[in-house]
């Protein structure tokens, strides 16, 4: 497959592919695919002879720089014009989603913007032999669907967040925050928290607890916990299990541990953590992202049995406490390039239909970022993507979410990580956050959104995504969350 690439009707001589992935018509990333740029074409080479779709990141006037799909396409010798083609998979999910929400009598403002963005793609399509013509009027196209798109997802938000205020559907916990434990202690910190969330997740790091085996460390963890207890406050805490490698003690690591062993020693690790804060700890995210994170190499059975002994182990030390199962990166780029890993949504299918015993999912929703699952994507994708959770019977917590709120360096620069309308800053910051939740929340299955850090952190996933600064100074997204919170709770 090939892909014709151009910009304002010229075809491009520089192209940077950032985030590029193919999928198929089943959403799954493609395996031992390759993606490359030459004399202006995106050349797709992929182990099968399977329509297939690509996704990278892609700049739109006005709308900024976010990671977009083609609609799954059959092989060809002609290239594809790609500015075509992402206009339209974007018009598809469009009407896809209109579709969804009953959205066809109730575009009150809107009916001009997608009509135009319609017309445009007609023009698009009546020029496809001359494709530097049809380019222009397809990138149009695309400016205007994109701004449907995020109008429709806000308004279908707005609409079902009202209703579920009204009906006092938000419980006190609904806003909540991973903490800092390196901040626990100060004041100043403390009475920011205490302004914003009623549900706090304090973190836990399996290989800094038992850095040497059998011997566990809790001091950290204790003294959040025993600061935490005092407020009125819904605590959580996790991941008590992460297969990624710094959240796995080195004495693990640097045996060869089978499977058996690891399960063994995990479970005593959860057991030993969960008791010891039975009764105040109401929430454990269990098991996190062992979708995209899976060090040592486990099977599908053994990444089953891993997930059902911890939930196991939770049930056992803490019969009330909730146990929620965390899933990594929902559109699954990683699939395509790390191995031992499963596609999320196959993840989630295999824990409900096993007899898990658990209460919740996660999801961890971070943007910004050159990084598999962390490409800027727009309003609309990420409501479609949360939308994937409702016939599933129970509850979603939205966890871990990070924006930037200024535009950083290396990975983190918005020409390579995305760019939501403007270049990053703390007012875009704030209005992303403001969209994000009411789309989040607005949703009758989600019962939670917790905000990864509450300052800025330099060892966090996202640089410069607090909502306070390292001085602890309130960014206008904090202020912007309080106006959400006392929407939420100020009757």
């Amino acid at each position: 497959m090939k892909f014709q690439v151009f910009k304002n009707g010229k075809v491009v001589d520089k192209f940077t592919l950032c985030g590029a992935y193919l999928f198929g018509t089943d959403g799954i990333a493609i395996r031992r695919a390759q993606i490359a740029f030459k004399n202006g074409m995106i050349e797709c080479k992929k182990p099968s002879m399977e329509t297939a779709g690509l996704a990278l990141l892609w700049a739109i006037d006005g709308f900024g720089k976010v990671l977009l799909p083609t609609t799954c396409l059959p092989e060809r010798t002609q290239p594809y014009n790609l500015n075509v083609e992402i206009a339209r998979a974007k018009l598809m999910q469009t009407i896809n989603k209109r579709e969804d929400w009953s959205f066809f009598d109730t575009l009150e403002g809107l009916e001009d913007i997608s009509r135009e963005a319609q017309d445009l793609f007609i023009q698009a399509i009546q020029n496809i032999s001359e494709p530097a013509l049809a380019s222009k009027s397809a990138d149009e196209s695309l400016r205007k669907a994109m701004v449907l798109s995020e109008k429709l997802a806000a308004k279908h938000a707005d609409s079902l967040f009202d209703t579920k205020n009204e009906n006092h559907g938000f419980g006190r916990g609904c806003l909540g925050c991973r903490i800092d434990a390196r901040h626990v202690s100060n004041p100043d910190y403390l009475e920011k928290l205490l302004k914003l969330f009623g549900f706090v997740t304090v973190p836990v790091n399996w290989a800094e607890i038992e850095s040497h085996k059998g011997t566990y460390d809790f001091t950290a963890v204790d003294e959040c916990i025993e600061v935490l207890s005092k407020k009125k406050l819904a605590i959580g805490a996790g991941p008590l299990l992460c297969f990624s490698k710094e959240y796995l003690p080195k004495w693990l690591l640097r045996g060869s541990a089978g499977f058996e062993r690891v399960r063994e020693t995990a479970y005593q690790f959860i057991s030993t953590t969960v008791a010891r804060y039975s009764g105040i700890v109401r929430a454990w995210r269990v098991i996190s992202g062992l979708n995209a994170f899976n060090h040592f190499g486990f099977s599908f059975e053994q990444v089953l049995e891993m997930t059902r002994a911890a939930n196991m182990a939770v049930k056992t030390a803490s019969d009330r406490a909730l146990k929620i199962i965390e899933i990594s990166n929902p559109w699954g780029e990683y699939y395509a390039t790390t191995p031992g890993t499963i596609p999320p949504w196959v993840y989630v299918d295999m824990v409900v239909q096993s007899g898990i015993n658990f209460d919740a999912f996660g999801l961890q929703m971070r943007f910004g970022k050159n990084q598999a699952g962390m490409h800027v994507r727009d309003m609309m994708q990420i409501s479609a993507v949360l939308d994937y959770f409702a016939p599933i019977a129970k509850p979603l917590y939205i966890t871990d979410v990070e924006v930037p709120s200024q535009n950083g360096v290396g990975s983190n620069n918005g020409k390579v990580a995305g760019v939501w309308h403007e270049e990053w800053d703390q007012s875009r910051q704030g209005q992303w956050i403001e969209q994000f939740y009411k789309i989040s929340l607005s949703k009758p299955f989600v019962d939670a959104v917790t905000y990864s850090n509450l300052a800025d952190a330099k060892d966090s996933a996202i640089a410069n995504s607090g909502l306070l600064t390292e001085q602890l100074e309130p960014k206008k997204s904090f202020r912007t969350l309080k106006k959400l919170h006392d929407a939420i709770f100020t009757w």
